[in-house]
């Protein structure tokens, strides 16, 4: 009687154990949430693509509170070419190159404050040209069962380099100073596409995450030198950062 009893007892001591080490298993069980499983765009294929913006303005006796008697114009343009191959289903990595020529022009500017404090300005120019070149890593999720509309990520690492050169007075009371900087930017940019045609898609996308950096050296008048360094995180969402551009799919 007490052999049986005992090997009762071990018997209902391993159910025991069996039946919680498959509760704590279940408990921590990873759910699959298939959102890798549907094929959105398939390895083996190269995508190619770009955005073009163009900006200008001009000012002609503006005021507008604080600031009176605004003369100007000036215009931004933009150029981003990209290319990248998908090494897997719904992710790809590739690069991106960009140009960005700002220009500024502003024969007068009055700065306002009150009746003691004015500011008065003539003759500001500037003007900056800047490469960047950045490799990116991204992922596709088609939305529902959609063979059209998809969200997608994209990680970037970008390196930048600028010059440029500002300007305020003309002929003896001439001051100038020319500048050239260094960026480094690591971000993440998360988009829409949607597809026109089997082959081309139209893309939005904004940049809502990142970290940047920036080493600026100056000299003005040829004399004087200056430096400075910054370094920045964003996590917000920027509505002037939306960009819009197509895709080609190869």
């Amino acid at each position: 009687m007490t052999k049986r009893l005992l090997l009762a007892i071990v018997l209902l001591v391993g159910v025991t154990l069996t039946a919680g080490a498959q509760k704590e298993r279940r408990k921590f069980k990873r759910i699959d949430r298939g959102v890798q499983e549907r094929v959105f765009i398939p390895k083996g294929q190269w995508m190619a693509g770009g955005s073009v913006s163009y900006s200008e303005h001009e000012e002609d006796n503006l005021n507008f509170l604080v600031l009176k008697d605004v003369e100007g114009k000036g215009y931004n343009f933009k150029v981003s070419p990209y290319f990248g191959y998908f090494f897997a289903d719904n992710m790809a990595a590739g690069f991106r190159f960009a140009y960005n020529r700002t220009y500024l022009d502003m024969p007068n500017f009055n700065l306002n404050l009150g009746d003691d404090l004015n500011i008065s300005l003539s003759d500001l120019y500037y003007l900056q040209h800047r490469y960047d070149v950045s490799g990116f890593l991204r992922t596709y999720m088609p939305i529902g069962n959609s063979k059209i509309f998809g969200l997608f990520n994209e990680l970037r690492l970008s390196y930048g380099y600028s010059t440029g050169k500002n300007s305020t007075g003309s002929g003896t009371e001439y001051d100038g100073t020319f500048e050239k900087a260094h960026h480094l930017q690591i971000g993440i940019a998360p988009g829409l596409t949607a597809f026109v045609t089997n082959w081309a898609a139209v893309e939005v996308s904004m940049d809502i995450m990142g970290f940047d950096f920036k080493w600026q050296n100056q000299q003005t008048n040829q004399i004087e030198t200056g430096k400075r360094r910054t370094s920045s995180g964003n996590f917000k969402i920027d509505l002037f950062s939306i960009n819009i551009g197509m895709t080609f799919y190869l």
